[in-house]
């Protein structure tokens, strides 16, 4: 396979200019090559490029820490939150197996450890580009959301898009990394109204914060060194449509104010105009972190956030999702094997419990490159326990699957004049009073409904005595 045919790009992360060049020279007559050699150049690098790379090749021992694993991890998540659609490889001489098996759980396609030849990872490139993103719709769900599961959780994260796809109010998307965000605001956009309209994504964390401004509010010719004709940015091409700000949490304080002016009244100007232009684009936002907190800290500001967050969703994390983890599994399984053209595997039943119970930290992402290499390495065989054992993340907790908690309490926390303290004791005296209705006030008999004893049920009951006037 000829890749460079395809157009396709790769980015290689290493610290030994040695091995860079060496790649590069090897691999350079598939693929369009560009070079850093740490995790600030590799991010900067990105920030400029126009087309991001499609894949990368990634050491894990990068500058300052280069006998330690901690920037390459770093790499990976950062990789990903740029440009979710790259398929990373690690490549690395600290090759223990819990190194590679954590860089997997961050999102990693696979682990490649040095030394290896350029033939053989030339391989590896071109079994990923073979793997398209698999489009996530099932028969349980209405095809235009795209979304896999019938839990719950899921069921209610759909009727929320339902419910506000067709509004042209802001919506905030909040989830774990690799929860599927993205997917969301896709199902939004093609159950809005006017599916047809135009639609802008900008992944705040993937562009310099001085490409922000023009980027979204266009520049006249001349505003500033290399703008040799105006250009409209994406409020004014999405005016009719969707914007979706994704990374919302990585906006600039100083973006943030002149977002908020749009937000508030749809009136923006291009850089270098003083011109005041009008946008009715409507504003989709998401992000992975905890905006809340960042009001708190001061680096998101407080009317921005009200603003953008007339309406919420909470993409639920994989671990919460029970029986949805063996929908997903089943439905990657058939996606990927028709595309690579090999039979499905099949998990031996102490296989499915362990697949159950492990709380994919990763969430999809982490789950569709699982099945993605068990599709590769075990085409039409039984995968064992131990087998599987080996794709997951050593460092994660295995746990019996468990409901989710009802949205009743997440919208209750989400308030955030929630008291933990207040509501068990409030809790605690309700339980009292009914064990002593029922007991008709015998306090020994109230004790034994409630599982304590007499003494510690008085003890109890004088803390809930009302102060006398």
């Amino acid at each position: 396979m000829n890749a460079k045919l395809t157009n396709s790009s790769l980015l290689i992360v290493d610290d030994d200019p040695l091995i860079r060049e060496g790649l590069a020279h090897a691999l350079g007559n598939d693929f369009e090559i560009y070079q850093s050699e740490s995790r600030a150049a590799a991010i900067e690098q990105l920030r400029n490029l126009r087309l991001h790379p499609q894949l990368a090749l990634v050491d894990l021992g990068l500058p300052p820490l280069p006998h330690r694993p901690d920037e390459g991890f770093h790499l990976i998540t950062e990789l990903l939150a740029h440009s979710p659609k790259i398929k990373i490889f690690v490549l690395s001489g600290q090759s223990e197996k819990s190194n590679a098996r954590h860089a997997r759980a961050l999102g990693a396609i696979d682990f490649i450890a040095k030394p290896c030849t350029p033939e053989k990872i030339r391989e590896y490139l071109d079994q990923a580009l073979k793997v398209e993103e698999g489009v996530t719709a099932t028969d349980s769900a209405p095809q235009s959301l795209g979304i896999v599961g019938q839990s719950a959780a899921i069921q209610a994260l759909q009727n929320q898009i339902i419910m506000y796809a067709t509004t042209p109010f802001p919506v905030l998307i909040e989830g774990e990394s690799g929860s599927g965000k993205e997917l969301v605001a896709s199902a939004l956009k093609e159950m809005a109204v006017n599916p047809s309209a135009p639609f802008k994504a900008l992944n705040c964390a993937a562009i310099a914060p001085t490409l922000i401004e023009p980027t979204l509010f266009g520049y006249s010719k001349g505003a500033f060194t290399g703008a040799v004709t105006s250009q409209a940015g994406f409020f004014e091409e999405a005016s009719a449509g969707t914007l979706f700000l994704d990374e919302i949490g990585e906006l600039p304080l100083e973006m943030q104010t002149k977002l908020l002016r749009v937000l508030e009244n749809g009136e923006y100007q291009r850089v270098g105009e003083t011109s005041t232009r009008t946008s009715h684009a409507r504003i989709i936002a998401a992000t992975n972190r905890n905006l809340r907190e960042m009001v708190k800290a001061g680096t998101f500001r407080n009317d921005l956030y009200h603003r953008l967050n007339v309406f919420s969703i909470l993409v639920p994390s994989l671990r919460d999702l029970g029986k949805d983890k063996l929908l997903l599994l089943n439905h990657f399984r058939t996606v990927y094997s028709q595309q690579v053209n090999q039979k499905p595997f099949e998990l031996a039943p102490e296989s499915i419990l362990l697949w159950e119970q492990y709380s994919f930290p990763g969430n999809t992402r982490e789950l569709r490159n699982i099945v993605i290499r068990l599709v590769t390495k075990y085409a039409g065989q039984t995968i064992t326990a131990a087998q599987l054992q080996d794709e997951f993340d050593p460092t994660e907790e295995f746990h019996e699957p468990r409901e989710r908690a009802p949205d009743s309490i997440k919208q209750q926390l989400q308030q955030g004049d929630f008291n933990l303290n207040q509501y068990l004791h409030e809790l605690e005296g309700l339980h009292i009073s009914a064990a002593l209705e029922l007991a008709s006030g015998n306090i020994s008999e109230a004790a034994k409904l409630l599982g304590l004893n007499r003494t510690t049920l008085h003890s109890r009951l004088s803390a809930h005595e009302k102060p006398k006037p």
